[in-house]
């Protein structure tokens, strides 16, 4: 991507630079105090102290944050959770080692994780459900209302109630579906596939959704505030789907912002405005107004990919890392 223009503003001087020094796959907070997730057995907690957690003896797969917490799977087969004073908790692990590479956290401090073909699921104080779905486990996600998982998984999505005795409903589409995201009205069900595009299902009627036009694998979604976009890479521009309509994006065309020759990586929408971070393959990150695309540039192009990008509740704190182990923390 080339340098901003001169009407694009920098706030690139305001970022302070955090050496992570292993890949960075995810970004969590506590309060205003961001974690960086690293690719290999630690979380970095960046305030105004460094302090580097051990909490796996491998490679980090997951992970989840509320705010509250940090939920980590690894290839150590153990589900860990961290708080914020920095002390792990062991919440699972899998007698054979097998891998824990799906974790959603939902309502009343509720846990979900996968090892292969089922999803497990545990509220607090509740006992351990579990599910066996048709093949393995690729994504989970709760519902923002009531207590139900969706299971992305080949051929579709299994929607599950772990509390109900009544049969789990099925999304089916034909193909591998690799994640999964509901809509915060609890109206839409998405998922990437291993094609360069979406599926979706309006979850009342399981009226179908194709959402197309990437030139590469969507590995990152984010809802705008109040959903009424769906922020995804996979394209060399910012893709923005409508979901503001009982439609959805059904017979609608995206908001396309931010062109660049390189492919946006990753995204993470702002929690309180119309604005989205977005991350690029070639090492740059900006912050998109949704409205009119009015960029402002928070990193330059390095060539380094960026992996993770995360907001404090508050929507006053930005956190970014890359696939090198550079990382960064602006403050607005």
């Amino acid at each position: 991507m080339t340098d901003p223009t001169p009407s694009t503003v920098s706030l690139a001087d305001r970022v302070r630079h955090v050496a992570a020094a292993a890949a960075v796959v995810g970004v969590h907070f506590f309060k205003r105090v961001p974690v960086f997730v690293l690719g290999e057995e630690a979380l970095l907690f960046a305030g105004d102290e460094e302090k580097r957690v051990v909490v796996h003896g491998g490679g980090i797969l997951a992970s989840a944050g509320d705010g509250e917490r940090i939920v980590t799977g690894g290839d150590d087969g153990r589900l860990v959770q961290t708080l914020a004073d920095g002390a792990p908790k062991q919440l699972a692990a899998d007698e054979n080692r097998r891998w824990i590479d799906q974790v959603a956290l939902g309502p009343h401090g509720a846990v979900a994780w996968s090892i292969g073909k089922t999803a497990h699921v545990r509220a607090r104080n509740a006992e351990l459900r579990a599910l066996d779905v048709p093949s393995t486990v690729a994504g989970l996600c709760f519902a923002p209302k009531g207590f139900r998982l969706a299971i992305a998984h080949y051929n579709g999505v299994t929607f599950w109630f772990p509390n109900a005795a009544a049969p789990p409903e099925k999304f089916e589409w034909k193909g591998s579906h690799l994640s999964v995201a509901v809509s915060p009205d609890g109206r839409f069900l998405v998922t990437t596939m291993q094609e360069p595009m979406l599926h979706g299902w309006r979850i009342a009627d399981g009226k179908h959704m194709r959402m197309s036009g990437y030139s590469a694998r969507v590995r990152s979604l984010s809802w705008s505030m109040e959903g009424e976009f769906l922020a995804t890479s996979g394209s060399e521009q910012l893709i923005l789907w409508p979901f503001d309509g009982k439609e959805g994006p059904m017979g609608r065309q995206p908001k396309l912002l931010a062109p660049s020759e390189a492919r946006v990586s990753v995204v993470a929408c702002h929690p309180k405005q119309a604005a989205v971070a977005v991350g690029y393959a070639d090492g740059v990150v900006l912050l998109v107004r949704i409205d009119d695309g009015a960029l402002i540039s928070v990193r330059a192009a390095d060539g380094q990919p960026v992996t993770a990008l995360g907001w404090d509740a508050g929507g006053q704190v930005l956190a970014f890392g890359c696939e090198s182990g550079a990382a960064g923390v602006l403050v607005l």
